[in-house]
């Protein structure tokens, strides 16, 4: 369909419903929009997927897989006992087949009959699993970030170019129709020059539990949920939900939303690396030292345009009245996405569209690029740039100063300070493959 053509059938034909109160993750889950045609699979491409990490996003994508035709999960991979019996009971209560269960993921990469994973475990582990599913002939769908570091990412895209695999990045609104046909409008020059994009994220977090070392639950491999990253003791604040707000194991709202959001921010103004990036924000008042921060704002530079980056973790009053989303500014007008649709102000022709499917479209766009081997709507190299610039803006962050980035050699030049953070050590005995 040509874009003129895909703008005329999607504007107008739905009313924005704008409200700020409507949360654009709930919104994101309960409605369905527009959906991507659904393509029957016939029994001989039956596609057999393991999902590794199931608590929440992992089970959710684990649930939804088997709801598409010619795909079955056969098996799932969790180190805490009680999440795994939970996510293996109600996949099978849905797809009523036999799951397989193990608490340690290379038994799944090592299974002949897995054609692909879903990586869905805390940051830190992103970059080593995909890399090696990539070296054990499985397609994968990594979430977001694809790594915790940039040097991590450029390893992962070399492992899944020498392995030929397909790699989708659980960016999913790039599946979504109505963040398409939202880029389209950006694109098609109805705003007018657009050199600003600003996304943000405006949550009331809950905060974590004080302090507080104890033993491992029982049931739980904690040595392994670790994995790579420095060995610290236990400590329900450095553990399930909580590990976001942890350097060690986490990335912060940067790697959280900001991926998401920043993405869509240089999808439309068609960018990809910046080459100045500048970060200021508030410490976290959580107990326990040199955390993420719970507010920032990151200032990406690029010749042609510049993004900004703002998030609030104790606050409810959002920005353009919504609690996450992307707005272009152009000379012409402006354009306001989030998950519950789009609209543009300050023209005589309102233009809007609501909300479409994300997870299941997204999930369908993987399984068919495995069975054309055609590159997916988020391939690695999209999930590698849009990673990065969180990655850019924490590391703005962590130094206290901007930082001049080389957009094609991806380091910071003679800046040793800086190029240090691109990389991580890894606890032994895991260890990144040179590939």
């Amino acid at each position: 369909m040509k874009t003129d053509d895909f703008l005329n059938a999607e504007m107008n034909r739905r009313r924005f419903l704008g409200e700020g109160a409507r949360n654009a993750a709930g919104v994101a889950a309960g409605v369905v929009g527009l959906q991507s045609p659904v393509r029957a699979a016939s029994s001989s491409d039956q596609l057999r997927v393991g999902v590794i990490g199931v608590r929440s996003q992992g089970k959710r994508l684990a649930v939804e897989s088997t709801r598409l035709p010619g795909v079955e999960v056969v098996s799932l991979c969790d180190v805490d006992k009680s999440i795994l019996d939970r996510a293996v009971g109600e996949v099978q209560q849905r797809q009523r087949s036999r799951v397989a269960r193990t608490s340690d993921f290379r038994q799944m990469l090592d299974d002949p009959r897995i054609d692909a994973v879903i990586i869905a475990t805390p940051d830190h582990w992103h970059a080593l699993m995909m890399v090696m599913a990539c070296g054990a002939g499985k397609d994968v769908y990594v979430e977001k970030p694809i790594a915790q570091t940039i040097h991590e990412g450029k390893v992962m895209l070399a492992a899944a170019a020498k392995h030929g695999r397909i790699v989708q990045c659980g960016l999913q609104q790039r599946s979504g129709d109505h963040f398409q046909s939202a880029v389209a409008v950006v694109q098609s020059g109805q705003l007018g020059t657009v050199n600003l994009a600003r996304a943000w994220s405006v949550q009331s977090r809950t905060s974590p539990p004080s302090p507080r070392e104890t033993p491992v639950p029982e049931g739980v491999d904690y040595d392994l949920w670790q994995g790579p990253a420095v060995a610290r003791p236990f400590d329900e604040r450095r553990f399930h939900h909580y590990w976001r707000s942890t350097w060690e194991y986490g990335t912060g709202e940067l790697g959280d939303w900001g991926v998401h959001l920043l993405d869509i921010a240089r999808w439309g103004l068609d960018l990809e690396l910046p080459t100045r990036v500048s970060a200021t924000g508030g410490p976290s008042s959580q107990v326990g030292g040199n955390r993420p921060p719970e507010t920032l704002s990151v200032q990406y530079t690029y010749p042609q345009a510049t993004i900004v980056w703002e998030h609030r973790l104790r606050s409810r009053h959002g920005i353009e009245g919504r609690p996450t989303g992307v707005a272009f500014y152009g000379d012409k007008g402006t354009l306001v996405v989030d998950r519950s649709g789009w609209k543009v102000y300050d023209q005589s022709e309102s233009l809007t569209a609501d909300a479409s499917e994300l997870r299941r479209a997204h999930l369908q766009d993987f399984y068919d690029s495995i069975r054309t081997r055609r590159t997916p709507s988020c391939d690695l190299r999209t999930g590698h740039v849009s990673s990065a610039l969180a990655h850019l803006g924490n590391i703005s962050y962590r130094l206290g100063r901007e930082v001049r980035f080389d957009p094609q050699a991806e380091d910071f030049g003679i800046d040793a300070e800086a190029n240090a953070l691109l990389l991580r050590e890894y606890r032994a005995p895991w260890e990144l493959p040179t590939v």
